[in-house]
């Protein structure tokens, strides 16, 4: 069977996206701070891809034989969107998510809420321990 001419519009089309994206477009390259963390950039990628075409008969509802080649007009189109959605920061043991932007201060909140335990815990475990200390300095007084 004969190939169409879409075909190779389309095919054309999609090694050239092929070209323009791989992983790093959205897991980028590591960056390595001084201080140690490596910061990572992510990204959100949104393709679309669209092609068409046709034959076209001469005349006024030409209905072509099967052996008559008939004038082909076709063509494809695609958009690539990128956009950066937040950084992984890897250091100190840990690996947080640093978004770009929030939607919602819920978000933001959510974000921060272990972090909040994490200094909460510290304060008490911390608070429990100074205050026997204390006591007995007072005591001494």
């Amino acid at each position: 069977m004969e190939k169409q001419p879409i075909e190779s519009l389309m095919g054309t089309t999609m090694e050239n996206i092929k070209d323009m994206v791989d992983v790093n477009t959205v897991v980028g390259d590591p960056v390595l701070a001084s201080d140690g963390t490596t910061v990572i950039p992510v990204s959100r990628v949104t393709f679309g891809f669209v092609a068409g075409g046709g034959e076209y008969g001469v005349g006024e509802n030409k209905m072509p034989s099967l052996s008559e080649k008939m004038p082909f007009a076709g063509g494809t189109s695609a958009g690539v969107s990128v956009h950066p959605m937040g950084f992984l920061v890897v250091g100190n043991g840990q690996v947080k998510m640093l978004p770009t932007n929030y939607a919602t201060p819920v978000d933001r909140v959510m974000e921060l809420l272990p972090q909040v335990m994490g200094e909460m815990k510290d304060v008490l475990s911390g608070g429990a321990q100074a205050q026997p200390g204390a006591q007995g300095q007072s005591a001494e007084q």
